[in-house]
């Protein structure tokens, strides 16, 4: 466990130094440059992420249990997933659908309502993944 905490704390330490570098070095910061220092602090934390969820999922899925095969750690894990991953999942097609209907409406402004209709529908994805994990904790 202290191995991943030193670990994850030196590759976000890595990320804030190397903002810091290319922002002290006054240089125009190549995108290539970036693409590179960003895809090797996620190459490396992902690996990271990885190893502490097999490490520590048994453990939180016991966690105040009275006996072993309680259900309520993977219940509670289970909808704290839904909620996440559909929120993280309704941010990406909000950004992606917001930037685009923006572009439309600048071209054509009377399509305004039509695009706001599908910025609301990438909206609906998070209200999905909450009421997935209200009905999950409701079974426990």
């Amino acid at each position: 466990m202290t191995f991943i905490m030193i670990s994850t704390t030196i590759m976000v330490l890595m990320t804030i130094g190397t903002g810091i570098y290319f922002l002290y070095k006054g240089v125009e910061v190549n995108k290539s440059k970036l693409k590179k220092a960003l895809r090797f602090n996620l190459y490396a934390f992902l690996p990271l992420l990885v190893s502490a969820i097999i490490i520590f999922v048994p453990n939180f899925s016991q966690a105040q249990g009275t006996n072993a095969t309680s259900p309520s750690g993977l219940g509670l894990m289970a909808a704290a997933l839904s909620t996440g991953l559909a929120t993280i999942g309704a941010g990406y097609a909000v950004g992606v659908v917001g930037s685009s209907a923006l572009g439309a409406v600048s071209e054509e402004p009377g399509i305004l309502g039509k695009t706001l209709i599908f910025v609301g529908l990438a909206e609906g994805i998070a209200i999905y993944g909450l009421i997935v994990s209200i009905l999950i904790l409701g079974r426990l």
